[in-house]
């Protein structure tokens, strides 16, 4: 993968947790029409349909932050062109992991779940996480939420038809001990955990955290935290936070107003960064 144009022409989307990469079938042709080439990788083992991992989600049940880290990198590092790297929920942290290994040339973390190192917990996230962690079993499977459980959790801004609509076109379960080791555990265990990223490190792409003010598993105070981390780095992080929306932000009515905002974001700082560079050099 060469990094010797100013422009990106490709866009890599990172789905998250409780979601496959359907979820991002308005922004594909929304990219497309603007003359991007877009590729919407899969965590290893998500690469079957919906309705398929309802049925069978022991396939995914024991599947790792790592091996999920490098499915993903393998991909990007296969372009013939560095992209620009866009992640939702969890794909935000995996979007940061990617991005601290100088992947990209410009990363947008929407609604991210946080890196190792945030401890801003409010209460709505509590109540998000509690359908998961009430149960000490869920460490070993594979668990979703009812879909009253993800009317609160994602689409609170919606109104539970619409919701319900969400949940059947979209919802899986996903690695429990994910939200127990990344989501509980990963603060209080010594050393450095499977989501570290070096919030110092200078030489990677600029990235943006997006926020939806209404979010109640991945909250402004979070997302603003975590973008907080990176204030030792030379490289830029910038915050924005969208008023009243909600974890499904990239559903949600007005979802192109976020997908323009973070294209747009990228592809100036993405340019800026590369002029830098190249005045370095």
């Amino acid at each position: 993968m060469t990094s010797d144009t100013a422009t990106p022409n490709t866009i890599v989307l990172i789905h998250g947790l409780w979601m496959t990469p359907r979820s991002w079938e308005q922004w594909v042709p929304y990219y497309e029409a603007k003359g991007y080439r877009v590729i919407t990788p899969t965590y290893p083992g998500f690469d079957i349909e919906v309705e398929a991992l309802r049925e069978n989600p022991d396939i995914i049940a024991n599947l790792t932050v790592p091996e999920t880290v490098e499915h993903l990198a393998s991909t990007i590092r296969a372009l013939d062109t560095p992209p620009i790297i866009m992640g939702h929920s969890f794909g935000g942290t995996l979007t940061q992991l990617l991005t601290a290994q100088g992947l990209g040339v410009a990363s947008v973390a929407i609604n991210s779940a946080p890196t190792e190192g945030v401890r801003v917990t409010p209460p709505s996230q509590i109540r998000s996480f509690f359908p998961i962690l009430n149960n000490p079993a869920n460490y070993h499977r594979a668990v979703g939420y009812t879909a009253e459980q993800f009317h609160y959790v994602f689409a609170n801004t919606l109104s539970r038809d619409d919701s319900d609509a969400v949940y059947e076109r979209y919802h899986i379960p996903a690695p429990g001990n994910w939200v127990w080791a990344y989501g509980l555990i990963a603060n209080f265990k010594p050393g450095k955990q499977e989501t570290w990223v070096d919030y110092s490190f200078n030489d990677r792409a600029p990235l943006l955290f997006l926020a939806g003010g209404a979010d109640h598993i991945m909250p402004p105070s979070v997302n603003r935290s975590n973008a907080d981390h990176y204030d030792k780095s030379q490289a830029l992080t910038e915050f924005h936070e969208f008023p009243g929306r909600s974890h499904w932000t990239c559903g949600e009515p007005g979802w192109e107003a976020v997908a323009d905002y973070a294209l747009d974001w990228a592809v100036t700082h993405a340019s800026a960064a590369h002029i830098r560079r190249a005045e370095l050099a």
